[in-house]
């Protein structure tokens, strides 16, 4: 059973573990002088940290490969305020002593009750076509058990298992909650392009031991895996509006907002636009929340260089965690607030009264009548 986990390294500072880890990178590197070290990436459901293997290196360069298990002893140290293990010695782990739980992160949260949530969103749709869409992607046993285990990215955010449905839920509760905000959009096309966005995903990534990518991910990514399992569903809906599929396909195409991010468009109508910054926003704050969770042991109010964002962070409850508790003075006014919040995040027929009612495009007003 693995007892250390590297979400522990704080408590475990200048000291000699032995514990077992998935190996997400591996590199062999010169010395100074020359000779070989080993640079390896080391994960498990916690985390990842950095490892050196600076000694004795020879016999161990063919001993494992990436995705492989290993048991490892070795010093726990910090350099450049980042925590990283010195390897002293390792073997590679057979079948029968990984727990595979150990090493893959997984969403805390009830994962069927977040697919409930999405088909609670679904069952509000007013476009019949965009609603039977949706269903049949969802209704399809194969995609809905990929798209409730899969992860939502390598390591930029939302990259845990479950993270996928993390993420669409939590975009689709920001598209309900702004677009009752701009009349001009259209809550079904957004929500249907918040689905496809990213459902590439369940094949782009390999998920089995580590997170990394597949051979079609790494030769086609996941928006034109998308356009392929949109137009395998669309052949089955023959009566499917043409105008509204070619809608799909730019918000799945531009939805990075950005050429050098990989849209080989960019967003050229309203709800196009919203997604790509509404996902954007929910990757970022996500990508915040676990850097904070990863540095919590840590007192510093600032923490390490986030390379997905480009800076450090600063983690405001570190500087005056009075001022900032929740159950402070204003704590009446907080759940308030709070309640507020959830009321609007519901989802909400767009029938509802102070709902936005008005049709983004001329090609939905016939198939509202």
């Amino acid at each position: 059973m693995k007892e250390f986990f590297i979400c522990d390294c704080h408590l475990q500072e200048n000291k000699v573990i032995t514990s077992s880890f998935v190996v997400a990178s591996k590199q062999v590197k010169p010395k100074k002088n020359g000779e070989p070290y080993l640079a390896l990436t080391l994960a498990d459901r916690t985390g990842q940290i950095e490892a050196k293997m600076w000694d004795n290196v020879e016999e161990f360069l063919d001993a494992f490969e990436q995705d492989d298990f290993l048991k490892i002893k070795g010093l726990i140290n910090k350099y450049k305020n980042r925590f990283q293990l010195t390897i002293h010695k390792l073997r590679r782990m057979g079948e029968a002593e990984i727990d595979y739980t150990d090493y893959l992160p997984k969403t805390t949260k009830d994962i069927g009750q977040l697919w409930q949530t999405l088909a609670s969103f679904v069952a509000t749709f007013e476009n019949a076509h965009l609603r039977a869409l949706v269903e049949s992607f969802m209704a399809d046993p194969d995609i809905a058990e990929r798209y409730r285990n899969a992860p939502a990215a390598k390591t930029l955010h939302h990259a845990y298992i479950g993270g996928l449905l993390d993420h669409v839920v939590s975009l689709f509760q920001l598209c309900d909650l702004v677009s009752r905000n701009y009349p001009q959009i259209n809550r079904d096309l957004l929500l249907t392009g918040a689905f496809l966005h990213d459902i590439g995903k369940i094949h782009e990534l390999t998920y089995n031991r580590s997170f990394s990518y597949t051979t079609k991910g790494q030769l086609l990514g996941h928006m034109v895996i998308e356009l392929e399992m949109l137009q395998e569903k669309l052949a089955k809906l023959p009566e499917f509006p043409s105008d509204i599929k070619t809608l799909l396909e730019h918000m799945i195409i531009s939805h990075h907002g950005q050429y050098e991010f990989g849209s080989p468009k960019l967003p050229m109508f309203p709800e196009a636009l919203m997604l790509h910054y509404l996902d954007d926003l929910d990757s970022k704050m996500e990508a915040m929340r676990a850097h904070f969770a990863r540095e919590s042991a840590l007192d510093e109010p600032w923490t390490s260089y986030n390379a997905s964002l480009g800076r450090p962070l600063l983690d405001p409850k570190k500087l005056d965690p009075k001022k900032l508790d929740p159950n402070g003075p204003d704590s009446s006014k907080s759940v308030q607030q709070e309640k507020a919040v959830e009321s609007a995040a519901q989802p909400t027929r767009q029938s509802e009264p102070g709902k936005n009612t008005a049709p983004a495009l001329d090609l939905f007003s016939e198939q509202k009548a």
